[in-house]
């Protein structure tokens, strides 16, 4: 029997899980080629050495309270290289002053006016006291952008105060690119069984509180997850980017751009949206229109190693809301809020909201001495850097637009059996729901395969 044969395009989180994935249903036989040029795989994960540390320049914490990154990590045997915080609470800079991270809130969202005191004025207070009462003409399953709805019932300076903060964070975006259904999904979910007002939805959809951590992280940084699925999967690492996928037969012929064709069973396309759409525009007419529909937006990460003595207060970091004076977005105390011990202190400096370019056009001479620049103006200290590294991520972060799910939906239902996708623009941006994606990629194709030959069981 010729063992199958699959092409994974894309090495970065979503295509190496896929990689391993797939070895583990197809078995040892699999012919599993992986697409991806330059010199290293990961994507936006990405670990380098920092003042002698391994130190995470791309995305750095996952959600614990998802299940595919620490089950992922047990089937692995790398559990015990699980990172959880502090318990140090991130601070948010508005109006030029530093205020405690409003409780109570879902994504910013308040439960009550007490969730945000002092954080926004007397009348936005009164306004979300009196929104209960006020009519609430919700549609079930609308999708509107978080602004929209947020603005209207909580006032402006909730969403740029409040919400805005921690949405550039996650997305580079804002409550005014984002809808309201991947911002909040609970509280979207509630509204739509309903909830009587925002204030009634958000109530709903608080997460118990159990004293447990919210993120984690690894030891040694992503690298450690990256080499071991690279080893588990074993798949042929094609230094090339593939310009053309056609259908041959019940299969797939692929070439690089090296001028090189390769033959598959089953594909599956690890690539951003935009390389998406470029790439299956004559096979899956439907899939390309949707993914067209998806834009981006850029980040820069500038990770910093100071004195250990450098006085930062008593948090894992900053947000900072929109409309400051300052050049970045965010900045994490990596050494507070993962307790680094040691004689350096590690932090990053975030930069890039959808539609600036600072990204692509900013110097890292610039970006570095920005970083510094807002590290003076958030914190009064004079920071002195002992290493920097400058890292840009060039629209890798998509931005989940209201209606957003129905897009997705679209996408999926456009493709061929055989070939399927994986990455962060589907069913969310951060790596637990990367891992789930590449799960689901790999499900479709092997059930499609055998569907096809019912006689071969692998």
């Amino acid at each position: 029997m010729t063992p199958r044969s699959y092409c994974v395009v894309g090495g970065g989180i979503s295509g190496l899980t896929a990689a391993y994935r797939l070895r583990m249903a197809a078995g040892d036989d699999a012919n599993i080629t992986l697409f991806e040029p330059g010199e290293r795989l990961g994507g936006i994960l990405r670990t380098e050495q920092l003042g002698g540390r391994a130190m995470d320049l791309g995305a750095e914490a996952f959600v614990l309270r998802r299940p595919e990154m620490p089950e992922l990590l047990a089937e692995l045997g790398l559990s015990d290289r699980q990172l959880g915080t502090t318990g140090a609470r991130p601070l948010i800079y508005s109006q030029r002053r530093l205020h405690p991270l409003p409780a109570g809130t879902v994504v910013g969202i308040p439960s009550s006016a007490a969730s945000v005191a002092g954080l926004v004025d007397d009348d936005t207070i009164a306004r979300i006291d009196a929104e209960p009462g006020r009519p609430l003409d919700w549609q079930p399953g609308s999708d509107p952008a978080a602004a929209e709805l947020v603005g209207d019932r909580f006032g402006e300076q909730t969403v740029a105060r409040s919400v805005d903060p921690l949405l550039s964070g996650v997305y580079a975006g804002s409550a005014a690119t984002i809808g309201l259904r991947a911002a909040a999904p609970s509280v979207a979910a509630a509204l739509d069984r309903g909830a009587t007002s925002l204030t009634d939805a958000v109530r709903q959809a608080l997460p118990p509180a159990t004293g447990m951590p919210v993120f984690g992280a690894l030891d040694g940084g992503y690298q450690v997850l990256l080499d071991e699925l690279v080893a588990r999967a074993r798949p042929r690492w094609v230094r090339a980017a593939v310009d053309r996928l056609e259908r041959a037969g019940h299969g797939w012929t692929l070439r690089d751009d090296t001028g090189a064709v390769w033959s598959a069973d089953a594909v599956i396309l690890a690539i951003p949206a935009p390389r998406l759409a470029r790439l299956i525009s004559r096979v899956a007419p439907e899939t390309f229109a949707a993914a067209r529909r998806i834009t981006s937006a850029s980040a820069v990460v500038v990770a910093l190693a100071v004195p250990g003595d450098t006085a930062f207060p008593a948090c894992s970091g900053v947000l900072v809301a929109s409309g400051e004076q300052l050049r970045g977005k965010a900045i994490t105390l990596s050494s507070r809020k993962w307790g680094i011990p040691g004689d350096l202190q590690f932090l990053r400096v975030s930069f890039g909201r959808f539609g600036d370019q600072l990204a692509a056009t900013a110097s890292d001479e610039e970006l570095l001495a920005w970083a510094v620049d807002d590290l003076a103006t958030v914190f009064g200290l004079a920071v002195e850097p002992v290493d920097a590294r400058v890292q840009r991520w060039i629209e890798a972060m998509p931005q989940y637009g209201p209606g957003h799910a129905e897009v997705v939906a679209r996408l999926r239902d456009g493709l061929p059996a055989t070939l399927a996708v994986a990455g962060s623009y589907l069913d969310g941006i951060g790596v637990p729901a990367c891992i789930g994606a590449a799960g689901k990629a790999v499900e479709r194709v092997i059930r499609a395969i055998e569907a096809a030959n019912p006689e071969v069981a692998r």
